[in-house]
């Protein structure tokens, strides 16, 4: 515009004008409104105003009170909100109840650090106290940071596992899992971490590539005659049978070796040792091979029901030598052959060593034949303990980890009954916390049983009839982890936990008879006192007298049981909460973790599952999918991303990307996440600077009066808000923010806003061309501010308060919009704006030729010359003079399809350009005869004129 337009005519223009800067700083402006969020008590407000509503019940899965919180919380907390958010604008009451798991070891470890262990500076009582100090610490640090992601939520009273009153309903629920039949004690073997001290759940370990010392090792047959007999052989030679393992430090506690019954086992002659093996017959030539022996002969075959023992047979079994262990009176140890299922012959040996102490296929194929252990041989720490046998084999105080193992292998090489030694790597069980391999021990311990009751099948079956798996695969994953699922240990030796609030008779070993209402009476305590409570109290001011006759039990609960009764501990006992829950939303880890022992806790509890839907996201790494680490430099703090480029921006990645995978982010995804951002702000301040001005309570087009194109896109806004509801109430997020990102590119940018700058700018202020477009952007504005809140929720609420008009304090009160104007039944439909869309597409790339070639500068110097086929002609005509407004020239001349004009991708259209000679119009710069025409006015044309001076020009079309 020259200089005589912008003193003359500028005034007269509709220029946009708007308060919403292009800029949103989210940094430095997000913290100020969740201070005012804060300060108006936005979430008592919401739950207000939705009270009495449908509920929408989302339970949150507490994470751990220790440490800032990465990406992967990022992820989980908004993808929550983002639910919540997009509920509650579908009317419903959904109440977001933050929480934290706040016992066990890793809080443990952190305070030893600080303060030292038990016992050697301060009490257990003191200890506790540190914990709950520290844990508190810990969870207002990462309330803080789970704020600034501006989500929302009950964080003034979260639950906290270590609240008194939550511990008290830890207990209850462990009693009413007792009433049910589901608790038992048992010597069993167990996940053991030496370095935690503990037993560990199924949920605590995890699987490593470990490289473990493997042995093959002989067992001497007692009885060779008897064996060569079971084989049908006439010659009895010395014989062993030949065990495979990778755990060398349990041979100290042996107690039977296992051979299949149905697998075929060779007797195998070494002829140089003139000596017998039996290994199992697809086995030998790869055993033999790797022992060095090429001399042998197999001389016989049997299946292993011919030397080894069968569950329930009465006759005397086969005996073994044991390696190196010496029987009490000094001679050598003898363990009988027994059979079991869990034995294979896919690699090894076929025959395996039995230790009922160290293995859970152990303990039971032992329990099956009454074998029984006399002691545990390993401490707490992995050492082996001091027995009179182990010191003389020099083994007391030993590391089952290294020394320990080397020292078994001496005592077999002594005793001639090693074969071989190898560097084995496998997958190996570890410890999640230490990283370190486990080992699995024999210790007293209470477990949740999986059989007793009907546990089990009874989870399985809600798992199956009764949940909604989102993906689909996570019905398949949670059947995995429950199929076969061992018993749950639950009892920790730990100082930081809540109590197994039990008393066991001293010589039965059977719970009190009272246990029922001892508990409760706890309960009771430790809801005003905390868990100390139990672990200071008296057993005599409980029992009296029959104190004496009674042990008070000392062990804590798995932090998981802590968690896993979330569901009545919460859900049953706030208010505005309920059960089943609509959600569960984790990351896929969870099926092994909270997934599941919510799970089993509710079914054994109530007999039935806590959850309706349960949905995973998957785990955060790098842009090149590497796992996020210090070592590799690659991790990405939400903290640092919310101080550089905003809360919004971390939210609009979690909603647009795919959460069902791994979620890829990098600094590179995130810029490109920024830009996204603009486009979509941009967007909305175009138009909310275009209804500058524009009261709704006066200004208001009706929908009959609205201009086709208007009515187009209110009518395809309103279509959209259903998709986009649907979008929400279906977890999709990336389809989400794509169809949202699709409308401010294609039919707003690209399209519609293009296309109504004329009206907006050149026409009469109050007159219906521009009161129609402003009518129409104000409706668009009122839901797009709704549409994005859940997942942009700063940027949504800063266009809600530049809105016009009378509204509620916050978008995050509102429900999606409903005021969308019935359009007049003439209205076009979306298919011809389509077409229309695809006629502009393609006459912008015959424009942008034009426009390389210097044949014109600007669209508007431009006439088009469109020859089309008459189905198109005939389309194109119901626009009338609006053509060229819609293709942003001065003229189009509508023409027969023939040879003329260059082709286009549009079937039946053929474009050609030329500039006009026409003068422009110094105010709205088209092109036309009538500029010059008015002689005050000389530089207007007529129609900028008449919106100048007269009532304003008509645009009504079709």
């Amino acid at each position: 515009m020259n200089d005589k337009v912008e003193s003359q005519y500028k005034s007269t223009l509709n220029l946009p004008d708007t308060e919403f800067p292009m800029r949103g700083n989210l940094a430095k402006r997000e913290p100020e409104l969740l201070a005012r969020w804060e300060e108006m008590g936005l979430y008592q407000q919401i739950r207000e105003a939705r009270a009495g509503r449908d509920r929408f019940i989302l339970h949150d899965g507490p994470p751990y009170a220790n440490g800032t919180i990465h990406a992967g919380h990022a992820v989980n907390k908004v993808l929550k909100d983002i639910i919540i958010k997009s509920q509650t604008l579908s009317g419903k009451d959904a109440p977001y109840v933050p929480g934290w798991d706040c016992h066990g070891l890793p809080i443990e470890l952190k305070v030893e650090e600080k303060v030292g262990k038990v016992g050697e500076k301060l009490s257990a009582s003191e200890f506790r106290k540190h914990c709950r100090e520290y844990a508190a610490e810990q969870v207002d640090g990462q309330r803080t940071d789970f704020k600034r992601l501006m989500v929302l939520g009950d964080w003034d009273n979260p639950y906290l596992t270590m609240d008194y009153k939550f511990e008290a309903d830890i207990i209850r629920s462990l009693g009413r899992i007792i009433d049910n039949g589901h608790l038992h004690k048992g010597f069993k073997p167990v996940n053991w971490c030496s370095d935690c001290g503990s037993a560990l759940a199924e949920a605590e370990v995890e699987y490593q590539d470990k490289k473990s010392l493997a042995i093959d090792v002989k067992f001497a047959f007692a009885e060779p005659a008897k064996l060569a007999q079971a084989f049908g052989v006439e010659r009895a030679l010395p014989a062993s049978l030949v065990i495979w393992t990778t755990t060398p430090w349990t041979l100290p506690s042996n107690e039977a070796v296992s051979v299949h019954p149905q697998i075929e086992y060779s007797l195998v002659q070494l002829n140089e040792q003139q000596e017998l093996l039996v290994l199992a017959s697809d086995l030998v030539e790869a055993a033999l091979q790797r022992y060095g022996i090429a001399d042998y002969e197999v001389i016989a075959t049997a299946t292993g029901s011919a030397f080894g023992q069968l569950a329930g047979q009465d006759s005397a079994p086969f005996m073994l030598q044991h390696p190196f262990i010496p029987a009490a009176d000094g001679s050598a140890k003898m363990v009988p052959v027994i059979t079991g299922d869990h034995v294979t012959a896919d690699s090894g040996t076929g025959a395996v060593h039995t230790a009922p102490m160290h293995g859970a296929d152990d303990y039971v194929v032992c329990n099956q034949f009454g074998i029984t252990s006399e002691r545990m041989l390993v401490d707490d720490a992995g050492n082996f303990v001091a027995t009179p046998v182990l010191e003389a084999l020099e083994l007391a105080g030993l590391s089952t980890a290294d020394k320990g193992n080397f020292r078994v292998l001496g005592l077999l090489v002594e005793n001639n009954a090693l074969l071989k030694k190898e560097k084995f790597e496998h997958s190996y069980p570890h410890c999640w916390r230490h990283k370190t391999p486990i080992i699995f021990r024999a210790t007293p311990q209470w477990f949740v049983s999986m059989t007793q009751a009907g546990l089990l099948e009874n989870a399985k079956r809600e798992a199956d009839e009764n949940v909604s798996w989102r993906p689909s695969w996570g019905k398949a994953r949670i059947e995995s982890m429950m199929n076969n699922r061992p018993d749950w240990c639950i009892s920790r030796q730990r100082t930081w936990g809540v109590p197994i609030t039990l008393f066991t008779h001293k010589q039965t070993n059977e719970l009190h008879p009272n246990t029922a209402q001892l508990i409760e009476q706890v309960a009771g305590l430790v809801e005003q006192q905390g868990i100390d409570a139990w672990f200071e109290l008296d057993a005599k001011a409980l029992l009296g007298d029959d104190a004496e006759h009674y042990n008070k039990v000392t062990d804590t609960l798995d932090v998981w049981f802590d968690s896993g009764v979330t569901h009545t501990a919460v859900c049953l006992q706030r208010e505005g909460l309920q059960l089943p829950a609509d959600l569960y939303l984790e990351g896929s880890d969870q099926h092994r973790g909270w997934f599941q022992h919510s799970l089993l806790t509710s079914v054994a509890d109530t007999g039935k599952a806590p959850f309706k839907t349960v949905l995973t996201h998957g785990f955060v790494v790098d842009g090149q999918g590497r796992k996020m680490s210090k070592s590799l430099g690659n991790i990405i703090e939400p903290k640092a991303v919310m101080n550089k480029l905003g809360g919004d921006i971390l939210r609009w990645w979690v909603a647009d990307t795919d959460y069902s995978g791994e979620m890829n982010v990098s600094d590179e995804i995130l810029k490109r996440t920024a830009d996204a951002y603009r486009r979509v702000r941009n967007t909305c301040r175009f138009m909310l600077a275009n209804i500058n001005g524009f009261n709704p309570a006066t200004d208001m087009v009706s929908g009959d009066e609205l201009l086709p194109l208007d009515a187009w896109i209110v009518d395809y806004s309103r279509e959209l808000q259903n998709s986009l509801i649907a979008y929400y109430n279906a977890y999709d997020f990336k389809s989400l923010t794509k169809a949202l990102m699709n409308f401010c590119v294609s039919e707003l940018g690209a399209f519609y806003l293009d296309v109504i700058k004329d009206r907006q700018y050149t026409c009469k202020a109050d007159g219906l061309p521009r009161r129609s477009a402003q009518t129409a952007l104000y409706h668009i504005l009122e839901a797009m501010s709704r549409w994005i809140a859940p997942v942009l929720s700063f940027t949504a609420e800063e266009i809600w308060e530049n809105l016009p008009g009378e509204r509620g304090d916050s978008v995050m009160l509102a429900e999606w919009y409903q005021q969308f104007p019935q359009t007049a039944q003439h209205t076009l439909g979306d298919a011809y704006w389509r077409r229309v869309l695809e006629v502009k597409q393609a006459v912008n790339g015959a424009l942008e030729k034009a426009r390389n070639d210097k044949l014109i500068g600007a669209s508007l110097s431009a006439e088009l010359d469109l020859y089309v086929s008459d189905e198109l002609k005939a389309e194109l005509e119901k626009l009338g003079d609006e053509l060229r407004f819609v293709l942003l020239t001065s003229a189009v001349r509508l023409h027969a399809l023939g040879d003329d004009g260059e082709a286009t991708d549009v079937k039946g259209l053929r474009v050609s350009v030329s500039a006009s000679e026409l003068h422009k119009c110094d105010r709205c710069w088209h092109h036309s005869d009538t500029v010059g025409s008015n002689e005050q006015h000389p530089e207007l044309c007529n129609r900028c004129v008449d919106n100048v001076e007269g009532d304003g020009e008509v645009r009504r079309f079709a």
